[in-house]
């Protein structure tokens, strides 16, 4: 029995005639949701950054050089508001870890970049992230991890309409 058992099980007993399987995996998902954000988030806080500071320098990382996109790419891979991502870039210009450009070839239009601090952090930053996350799936054999992450790719292709 777990957490999620213990709430399931008076479900079952009060009204047996409902089917509490996908309360149970998604009670599971959210319960697991919360330990790998606080777990990763410990990471980021040892670099003196959140999970939204990392997700605009990994972003720009993963780029590739010049380690440079504009806002509404920035927008488009992150999936927040344009108030949002002003706000996460004026943390970071601030910290001197990205730099806003004018555009080369529209000077209406600003490009972000990593600057050589920005760079060095997240690339610092980012083996210790993927061995936080290594660390927290290693309860699982290889083949599970495989499993799984086969089922979740599953379920969230049957959310995502095809790209």
């Amino acid at each position: 029995m777990d957490a999620v058992d213990e709430i399931l099980q008076p479900w079952r007993r009060e009204r047996p005639d409902l089917d509490v399987r996908a309360m149970g995996v998604i009670g599971r998902l959210k319960r697991v949701h919360g330990v790998l954000n606080r777990e990763t988030s410990k990471t980021f806080a040892a670099y003196g950054l959140n999970p939204a500071s990392f997700d605009v320098l990994a972003t720009l990382r993963r780029s590739g050089a010049p380690y440079s996109l504009v806002p509404g790419e920035l927008l488009r891979t992150m999936m927040v508001t344009s108030g949002t991502m002003t706000h996460r870039i004026d943390q970071l210009v601030k910290a001197r870890l990205v730099q806003r450009e004018r555009h080369p070839e529209d000077g209406r239009s600003v490009v972000i970049t990593l600057t050589a601090s920005g760079l060095e952090l997240i690339d610092r930053v980012m083996g210790d992230h993927v061995e936080t996350q290594n660390r927290l799936l290693s309860r699982l054999t290889v083949d599970q991890g495989t499993e799984l992450n086969g089922l979740l790719t599953k379920l969230l292709r049957s959310f995502d309409p095809p790209h």
